[in-house]
Formats: C-alpha cells, sequence, structure tokens
C-alpha cells in the first residue's frame, strides 16, 4: 500500500415523518388557532394509509431511505415499497426512538463505545435518501457526506463545534454540500475523478489511489468500484469505518455491494472489499444500508472472506 500522504490546508435530511397532535387544555381562541395551523401542517404532510391509526405516522413525502426502519425497527416496517408505522410505541424507550426519527439530530452512534460520532439525519433524495455523519475532532469536526440543509440541523451542529471539513465519499451523496460549506467554511474533500459541475469548486481535489491522512487519526482509503474515485474514511482510534457506497449490510443481514447502483465495476469493487481485510475497524457506518459492528478484527475479516467467496 502506498505512503500516507498528509492532506495540508492554508488557514485562513430529514426524513418526513411526524407525529399528529395532541389536545392540550387552552383558551377556545387559542386551541381553535392552534388547531387551525396545526391542520394546515398535517395537510402539507399527508399521511400514508399504509400507515397503522394513531399519534405517529410516515406521510407521503417517505423516500425509503430506511432510517426510521433501522432506528426504532419496533415501530416501523416496510410496506409497499415505503415505510410505515407498523405498530405505536408500547413503552417509554420505543417512543423515544421513534422521536428520536422526527428532530433530535444529530445523535450519537453509541456514546459508550465510540463517543463523538453522531449520524445527522436529516436524508436528502438528491442523494437517494443517504445517511451522513458528524465525527466532533479536538482538531476540527468533520461532515461525512452531506445531509439535508436545514437552519435546525446547521444550528445543532454549530452548537457542537460547527464543522472544519466535509468529507464526500463519491459523487452520489453530495447533497447540499455548498449550502454547508457557505453556512460554516468547511473544507470539502473529494476524489478528483469524483468531481462533477456541481462539485467543481471543492477545496481540495484527492488524486491517486491513496491513502491520504487527514489528521493523524484519520486516514481516507480509496476503495474504487461503486465509483471510480469512491473513498472510504477510517476513524482509527474507535476503530470506525465510513462506507459510503462501497459496502453494508441489507435488511436481511447480508453484506451488499448494491451491484444494481454499479456505476463503474464490480470486479473492481470486490477488489476494494478485499483490500479491507487489512484494515483495522470493528464498526462500519455506510450511506445506505445497516451498520454493522464486529466484535474483533478476527470476526471482521471471516465475514469479508464468507462475502468474497460467495462472488
Amino acid at each position: 500500500m502506498a505512503m500516507a500522504m498528509k492532506l495540508r490546508f492554508l488557514p485562513n435530511y430529514e426524513h418526513r415523518f411526524t407525529s399528529a397532535p395532541k389536545a392540550c387544555r387552552s383558551s377556545p381562541v387559542k386551541l381553535s388557532i392552534k388547531n387551525q395551523v396545526q391542520s394546515q401542517r398535517l395537510q402539507k404532510k399527508k399521511r400514508r394509509p399504509e400507515n397503522v391509526a394513531g399519534e405517529f405516522f410516515v406521510d407521503h413525502t417517505c423516500i425509503d431511505c430506511d432510517t426510521c426502519r433501522w432506528m426504532a425497527p419496533e415501530v416501523f416496517s416496510r410496506v409497499d415499497g415505503l415505510s410505515a408505522v407498523s405498530k405505536h410505541p408500547s413503552c417509554q424507550d420505543e417512543r423515544l426512538k421513534a422521536l428520536q426519527v422526527q428532530k433530535t439530530f444529530p445523535i450519537p452512534i453509541n456514546m459508550d463505545k465510540i463517543p463523538g460520532v453522531y449520524h445527522c439525519g436529516y436524508h436528502s433524495d438528491k442523494s437517494y435518501g443517504a445517511a451522513s455523519y458528524l465525527i466532533v475532532h479536538p482538531q476540527g469536526n468533520i461532515l461525512i457526506d452531506s445531509p439535508k440543509y436545514t437552519e435546525r440541523l446547521a444550528r445543532n451542529i454549530e452548537d457542537m463545534g460547527g464543522a472544519q471539513y466535509m468529507f464526500l465519499t463519491h459523487k452520489d451523496d453530495v447533497a447540499d454540500h455548498k449550502k454547508w460549506s457557505d453556512r460554516f467554511g468547511c473544507k470539502r474533500i473529494l476524489h478528483s475523478t469524483e468531481v462533477q459541475d456541481i462539485t467543481e469548486d471543492v477545496e481540495m481535489k484527492l488524486d491517486g489511489c491513496g491513502p491520504w491522512s487527514l489528521n493523524d487519526d484519520i486516514q481516507l482509503i480509496h476503495t474504487p468500484g461503486h465509483t471510480e474515485g469512491s473513498v472510504c474514511l477510517l476513524y482509527k482510534p474507535l476503530k470506525v469505518l465510513f462506507t459510503g457506497d462501497h459496502l453494508a449490510i441489507e435488511e436481511d443481514s447480508e453484506l451488499s455491494l448494491s451491484e444494481e447502483y454499479n456505476f463503474y465495476s464490480v470486479p473492481v469493487q470486490l477488489e476494494s472489499v478485499a483490500k479491507l481485510l487489512e484494515v483495522d475497524f470493528e464498526w462500519m457506518l455506510p450511506g445506505h444500508g445497516r451498520r454493522v459492528v464486529h466484535k474483533d478484527i478476527e470476526e471482521k475479516n471471516s465475514s469479508l472472506k464468507a462475502f468474497l467467496a460467495s462472488k
């Protein structure tokens, strides 16, 4: 593997899920006004008929990003190709998970085991519903791929220290990257073969096959296949690999390359998966699909070898 090259910079989605309004004690006039406002809001967010009746529901703007189903699987399921509420929360923990789907992003992935790593939520249809993440880092926070830009999310991230960098794994999941760059002044990183008209002004373009280093504990690994310039980010101290669209676990718990959405070469992508046998990680956080947690490196490699042998 080529020697890592230090990156140096000059100084210088919302998931459409909601809950129905609850009754409250108020004056008749205030209650009437409030009900009118809530009615108008809910008219804009028409609930899918596949939801079971009750307080929580998925509305008609669902893009099947899968977020609610892996965040609160007890409540949400896939019905007719999109998400729906199949069962309402039966305890406080289930209710909290359901509410988190709606409005509390960024939320920690696992504060005990990988502190400082957050899921941004607000999946954008511009990125086909891909997940984005935030690393809170002492040398500058890092956004990984772009969520939908909302001022609410921006304020929350600002309260966490903003973002110094935005790492874009590949050309598909760039969404509102320019709005985030304008908001935080973050330096955007993308492989040069992924640059298109909408990303021609990114501040850092990676060339060649890497690997590259961003800070002492962040490594960028070239994993071509899904696209020519797909790159994964490895957060070494916590053994977390952010894979973009390179590799994920599907709802059936099987590793997947999403071959039907390959835009470069499946054989090359398999070679890139084999490269991960030499990478020290236990957590895999993808753009699409489910998260993966291995108990150790041996289990991770066993899983990758079995997957490669099946191809």
